[in-house]
């Protein structure tokens, strides 16, 4: 199993069956008496009946438990157990070599290792995301997928959303439709599938607690030179998730791929009751480059950033505490270009609201070059919209 300071995840899942209960609207007197009580009607007509029938129907009662049973069943099918043999470059020092041999100190050794986690099926001939942790170093790539074995072939990596893509060879699988991780809203049911500790086919259930969560798990990967640039919105949600589950499906309860699972927040190494998921917006675009290019295809406005709040307000003399602000613009970038200055203030990108940081990179990291993109700002005490060329 690999470690990392968060293992990445999968979640647990209580399937629950659920009953909808209907609200009928009775037309006997002695049924509409009740109701008349409840509603405090004093006369039973016709009107009254329907008034009734109204009131019922706009206060929704009906039994809300939900049948997470079709969701499970359907992500379970499109779930693989992922199992690497990798080999990394090790640095080891040995005075000794130098002392009575002559030789450098200094070696450079292979160490060997076996990792495993989870993949989810998106295309029905045989193409895989997982986590780029999962399958980092990997020489051979095992994918078991209902009890057979398929030769796992790597089509791309992406450190930056810690994302990956690999290839089977096989027809007419089944595969789980990415949905727009836009719509998730908090409080709403989402399971999660995977290989956690071994155990295949294992499915979770819990909310969605969090969106547009930063925790910090790439930021040290930060390299321009090898065009890494960490973006971290992750869906935070209370389904447990341990070692092995990295790469597994967050799924709603249409049984729509939300997110990819990646880290838990714990100092034990075992699930605690927080668990992340790299959303299925930033999913799509990076698998999507990964197979057409072999890598992600980004854009940068070329502006740095930080995020907005009332202590700037105040002493900026800002007339919004929302959005992202604009600390400085480098020259001949994308954003200078297009006309953004410092205290510029991002609060929309096109028809989405802005609140913070990793929500403006999940936004654009869905751009490519030649794109223009639509940012609403406030400078000064006045709402403007600029479009930025991608270039």
């Amino acid at each position: 199993m690999k470690k990392i300071a968060f293992y990445l995840g999968v979640f647990s899942l209580s399937i629950i069956g659920g009953i909808i209960g209907q609200t009928i609207t009775h037309t006997t007197e002695k049924e509409v008496n009740i109701n008349q009580t409840l509603y405090g009607v004093n006369k039973v007509d016709n009107k009254n009946v329907k008034t009734v029938a109204l009131a019922n129907e706009n206060l929704n009662i009906k039994n809300q438990l939900v049948d997470l049973t079709y969701a499970s069943n359907k992500a379970v099918k499109s779930v693989v157990h992922i199992q690497t043999h990798f080999v990394r470059e090790q640095i080891v020092y040995d005075p000794f070599l130098q002392l009575f041999y002559g030789e450098n100190a200094y070696k450079i050794r292979e160490r060997h290792g076996q990792a495993s986690g989870s993949g989810v099926i998106i295309s029905d001939d045989g193409y895989i995301v997982t986590n780029n942790h999962v399958v980092q170093d990997a020489k051979e790539i095992m994918v078991t997928l209902n009890h057979q074995k398929f030769k796992g072939k790597l089509v791309g990596t992406d450190p930056s959303t810690d994302l990956a893509v690999i290839k089977i060879n096989a027809k007419g699988l089944d595969y789980l439709k990415l949905a727009n991780s836009d719509d998730l809203n908090l409080g709403e049911w989402v399971l999660a599938v995977g290989n956690p500790l071994n155990l295949q086919s294992t499915v979770t259930a819990g909310i969605v607690s969090a969106k547009n969560r930063n925790i910090d798990l790439l930021t040290a990967k930060y390299n321009p030179k090898e065009n890494i640039f960490p973006v971290e919105s992750f869906i935070q949600t209370d389904a447990a998730v341990n070692s092995g589950n990295s790469g597994g499906a967050l799924v709603n309860v249409k049984g729509e791929l939300v997110g990819i699972n990646t880290a838990i927040a714990s100092g034990n190494g075992f699930y605690t009751g927080y668990s992340f998921a790299v959303p299925s917006n930033i999913v799509k675009k990076v698998t999507s480059d990964l197979i057409k290019y072999g890598k992600v295809v980004r854009v940068q406005l070329g502006v740095n950033l930080i995020e907005n709040n009332s202590d700037f307000q105040s002493k900026l003399n800002f007339i919004t505490s929302d959005g992202v602000i604009v600390l400085d613009v480098i020259a001949n970038g994308n954003g200078f270009n297009a006309g953004l200055k410092s205290n510029d203030i991002i609060i929309g990108v096109d028809n989405k609201k802005i609140n913070s940081l990793p929500q403006l990179q999940e936004v654009l990291l869905q751009y490519q070059p030649g794109d223009v993109v639509p940012l609403k700002i406030v400078r000064g005490q006045l709402h403007k919209q600029i479009n930025v060329l991608m270039e």
